[in-house]
């Protein structure tokens, strides 16, 4: 099946630096690659924005606004205390800081000089930080002590006030963003984006996220994560206000909607599900009528996650997509086409899907299979630094596993190396912590492979419930819900989130931390 992808107009005049123009005796121009892009460089048109309307709000958080002369500015400075420290052109900047106004300052500031932003996770361990630098070696580390002595800046970092905060010499980034991710497998990969860092490549996917110029932004979840880090900066090179969450509690996500009159929402299945829990009277009270869209990508959203948002809000206010980092292809749906077709993730929109089986025979409608994606011709939309794409005859795979029903629409079964045989029969775990999590007293649920001497392996799921409940009770919740050999044998207790705040969940550690003690 192929998608038809249209390319963003180009309508824009280029803006270029002079080759050679120093940045406090910094070439900041001579590591750009030849044919890095050519558009309005990010950190120019940012700028531009700012001279046009100097006082607009660019960045809240915590009660703090830095208007567009603001982020200006201080990113301006920023670059330049970068510069000292050694950043140029074509260089990768991690970023490890936590959400907030800095950590847009940050970013801003190395795509003035030409340079990636390659954000981690502020808390991120030493050993971690460790494997990640060793894959992306960045010119500097901001926000997180550097584990080999390369250059590094702290959190609250604040640049000497003799450096200037007027507009650098114009450059483009060869690369816009390179997110950092661990995957199934926890070893760190950098997933460099192939679109240069030019307004007119940020802003090609704003009409189908339904990013409007000028939009009010909520970032509810990590910014170090794919999707709030580049949706957020996509609303703001398109002159929006992009607020953001310092901690992502349930209750305050509506506080946050109606205090800032949000028409843009980000949400992971997870924090959906948080906010259907709150008390009856805290959701009849929330005033939501000023988001236009509610979005959600990046995990599976159970369906009854789904219906209670449906049953809340217009079903037009509602879109999903399904992508990846990589952005190699792409589905979308929004609410109303949902309750038409329950549990897709809609319908190509970019590149192509081919859904096979283990011999890579191309599978009919109905039958899960592998899904494969590839790009449209000629458009490689990423790269990886630190592992090998899993591909065959020109297709990617993401280890996802999935179905095409006979309209064309997508269905998600679970992740490859995540899906459990049991017996000969295939359990996919996301289905049986979708079941589990439709459960009052359960506030999150992995479930995993064991190893069983008899059917090869046996369904164990971890809960975190928020009152008290018999294993038995969940046991016949599930079952009547369930196929027999989907039901989990065992049942673990936690006392802590199972997700994160992005909505994942690490299947393959749980599991590991627990095969010294698998035999139940």
């Amino acid at each position: 099946m192929t998608g038809q992808y249209q390319p963003a107009p180009d309508g824009r005049r280029a803006v270029h630096g002079s080759p050679g123009d120093p940045v406090e005796g910094v070439d900041v121009t001579a590591a750009v690659p030849a044919g890095a892009g050519e558009g309005t460089p990010l950190g120019a048109e940012l700028d531009r924005l700012a001279a046009e309307s100097p006082d607009a709000p660019a960045v809240t958080c915590g009660g703090v606004t830095f208007s567009r002369a603001d982020l200006a500015r201080a990113s301006n400075r920023y670059a330049r205390a970068l510069a000292r420290l050694g950043v140029t052109a074509g260089d990768l900047v991690t970023i490890g800081l936590p959400n907030g106004i800095e950590f847009y300052v940050a970013t801003v500031a190395a795509w003035k000089l030409g340079a990636t932003p390659q954000p981690v996770s502020a808390r991120l361990p030493a050993a971690e930080l460790a494997a990640v630098i060793g894959v992306a070696d960045p010119a500097v580390v901001v926000g997180l002590p550097s584990p080999d002595g390369r250059p590094s800046l702290p959190p609250g970092f604040e640049p000497d006030p003799a450096l200037s905060d007027e507009p650098l010499p114009p450059v483009v980034p060869p690369r816009w963003k390179a997110p950092t991710s661990g995957g199934s497998t926890g070893r760190p990969k950098i997933i460099l984006a192939t679109a240069a860092g030019t307004s007119e490549a940020v802003l090609a996917r704003a009409g189908s996220l339904r990013i409007d110029p000028g939009c009010t932004f909520l970032v509810t979840a990590p910014l170090y994560h794919n999707a709030p880090f580049t949706f957020s900066l996509v609303a703001l090179v398109n002159a929006g206000h992009v607020v953001v969450m310092p901690r992502f509690d349930a209750a305050d996500v509506l506080v946050h909607i109606e205090r800032y009159r949000a028409t843009w929402v980000y949400l992971v299945p997870a924090l959906m599900g948080r906010i259907l829990r709150l008390p009856a009277e805290t959701r009849a009270a929330a005033d939501l009528s000023s988001v236009r869209t509610l979005f959600h990508v990046g995990a599976p959203c159970p369906e009854h996650v789904k219906r209670g948002w449906l049953e809340w809000v217009s079903p037009r206010v509602l879109l999903e997509h399904y992508t990846g980092t990589e952005a190699i292809a792409l589905t979308a749906i929004d609410g109303e086409d949902w309750l038409r077709h329950p549990g897709s993730v809609g319908r190509l929109v970019h590149g192509q899907i081919l859904i096979t089986d283990e011999d890579f025979r191309s599978l009919p409608p109905g039958e899960v299979g592998e899904v494969w994606m590839r790009p449209p011709t000629g458009r490689r939309t990423y790269q990886y630094v630190g592992a090998t794409p899993r591909a065959r005859d020109g297709w990617e795979s993401l280890g996802d596993m999935g179905w095409f029903d006979a309209d064309g629409y997508l269905y998600l079964a679970d992740r490859r190396s995540d899906m459990i045989l049991v017996g000969g029969a295939n359990v996919y775990p996301a289905e049986v912590e979708a079941v589990l999590e439709a459960h009052p007293a359960v506030e999150s649920a992995a479930v995993i492979g064991l190893p069983d001497d008899d059917l090869g392996n046996r369904v164990h799921a971890i809960v975190q419930t928020d009152e008290p409940i018999e294993e038995s009770a969940l046991d016949r919740f599930v079952r009547e819900r369930l196929a027999p050999y989907k039901v989990p044998r065992t049942f673990e207790r936690s006392d802590v989130p199972l997700r994160d705040d992005a909505g994942k969940v690490r299947r393959s550690a749980l599991r590991a931390a627990r095969m010294p003690r698998a035999a139940p």
